[in-house]
């Protein structure tokens, strides 16, 4: 008997020992510590295109703004605040493709497309900060330019150097707390199953189609975040347009066409920005095919559209850019 109930007592640490072994397992292999993407394409022959088109243009976008940056901070004759906001841009534009191009480019050419859980994390947070500064500084120099025209003898006062300095540092402060959010909001999914993104970088749509959770609340915050960001400024960036050209009636033939030539590329670039960001951004968690094309467009396309459309149509960028670097050859 005495036997029997010591083999008992040496056998059940065993059992248990070999019960709990599987659980372990599982819980160890429930948290995923990398991502795959899934990229534009698995087609190899689209997949080599894609690495000679986006190089292309990655290099051209950083090229463009760039040049417009070091263009503005060494001229004289640029120093109007509206110049000061546009090298904002083109910063906002260079770091924002900086943030998902080069990934497409390399995940082009190489077999796993793999990008660890902390990348993915980053490249949410400087994704949506770079994004979210890009639209601040779009409101600065449509409200720069309604000062301008609608307030001139008191746009040196209202536009000086200490307060676009401040609306600055405002716009930098409100990407931040942005971006945080969102961050906040990709670090409280739980991921346990599936951990292919079909997307060419991290962001929080599809990160949330892998989610182990229901994800019906955190959709929403996102929508009234990104979504109310996104909406709002492009109505507010509407009004002012519309107040500014009201404004235009009482100028005279060439000053309209000045301010209608000004006017015309801030609207240019609102409306290729915005569109894509409103259809991404202001949906509930669905995803369509077309998905991935329009955020190339607002990712990728937006970023080198913006120095040729702020170049071609200035007249005053195009003579400084030609002095600078005429006199550095």
């Amino acid at each position: 008997m005495m036997s029997l109930l010591f083999f008992s007592l040496q056998i059940k640490p065993l059992s248990t020992a070999s019960y709990l072994q599987p659980l372990v397992s599982m819980a160890m292999n429930s948290s995923v510590t990398e991502f795959i993407l899934f990229g534009l394409t698995q087609d190899a022959g689209k997949q080599k295109a894609i690495f000679g088109v986006f190089l292309m243009l990655y290099l051209a976008t950083l090229l463009g703004n760039v040049l417009i940056v070091v263009t503005i901070k060494t001229s004289r004759t640029l120093g109007s605040p509206m110049y000061f906001f546009l090298l904002y841009l083109s910063f906002a534009d260079a770091c924002l493709s900086t943030t998902t191009a080069p990934r497409l480019i390399v995940d082009a050419l190489s077999q796993k497309k793999s990008i660890s859980y902390n990348e993915c994390m980053t490249q949410v947070f400087a994704a949506h900060f770079f994004g979210c500064l890009e639209i601040f500084v779009l409101i600065l120099m449509a409200f720069d330019r309604y000062v301008a025209i609608c307030k001139p003898l008191r746009y040196m006062t209202v536009m000086s150097r200490h307060v676009c300095s401040v609306l600055v540092i405002l716009s930098w402060v409100g990407s931040c707390i942005h971006s945080s959010a969102q961050l906040f909001l990709a670090l409280r999914l739980p991921f346990c199953g599936p951990n292919v993104i079909d997307h060419y970088f991290c962001d929080l749509q599809p990160l949330l189609k892998l989610a182990c959770m229901d994800t019906y609340v955190i959709n929403l915050l996102v929508v009234s975040n990104s979504g109310a960001i996104c909406m709002v400024s492009f109505i507010i960036l509407l009004i002012s347009y519309v107040i500014i050209l009201y404004s235009l009636r009482n100028y005279s033939a060439e000053g309209r066409r000045k301010a209608l030539s000004t006017c015309t590329s801030h609207f240019i670039v609102v409306v290729l920005f915005f569109g894509p960001c409103i259809f991404i951004y202001t949906r509930p968690a669905t995803t369509f095919p077309i998905d991935k094309m329009v955020a190339v467009f607002y990712t990728i396309g937006t970023p080198l559209l913006n120095p040729l459309i702020y170049t071609l149509r200035n007249a005053e960028v195009k003579h400084a850019m030609k002095k600078l670097w005429c006199s550095q050859v």
